[in-house]
């Protein structure tokens, strides 16, 4: 995939996407890891960002807190032990789980590899932090 048209629509093929803007993509993924446990989901927001005016960018990013609900710097101990890709960030009053990749020559991989990763790392500490799925 080498182009943000290519990887929108293959988003939209393979996603429930909930928001479609022309260099923004909201997607909810969800989780259910057991069959008697309630399903949970995560919304995940991939943007099209433009570095320099020339190299491209797709940025993946999900909330799973309150700033204000949660120790942000226990937060950052606990993604610096466990978290693989992406980092944490405020964004406004949330918290958010984010990683960036280039866009030119991207691979399939190299996107849902990444996306799975960012979003099921969120969903994890959204229920160890706020015991909650409110994203």
């Amino acid at each position: 995939m080498t182009s943000w048209r290519d990887l929108a629509t293959f988003i939209r093929q393979q996603y429930k996407v909930v928001r479609d803007e022309p260099d923004e993509l909201r997607i909810r993924i969800r989780f259910q890891s057991d069959p008697e446990e309630e399903e949970r989901t995560q919304i995940v927001v991939i943007a099209r960002e433009v570095l320099d005016r020339r190299d491209e960018w797709i940025q993946i990013a999900t909330p799973f807190a309150r700033v204000d609900e949660v120790d942000v710097a226990a937060v950052l101990a606990e993604v610096g032990h466990t978290t693989v890709v992406g980092g944490v960030v405020v964004m406004g009053e949330y918290l958010v789980l984010r990683h960036s990749l280039p866009l030119a020559n991207l691979d399939l991989n190299e996107f849902v590899d990444p996306l799975a990763l960012v979003t099921s790392s969120a969903e994890l500490l959204e229920e160890q932090l706020t015991g909650r799925d409110d994203y």
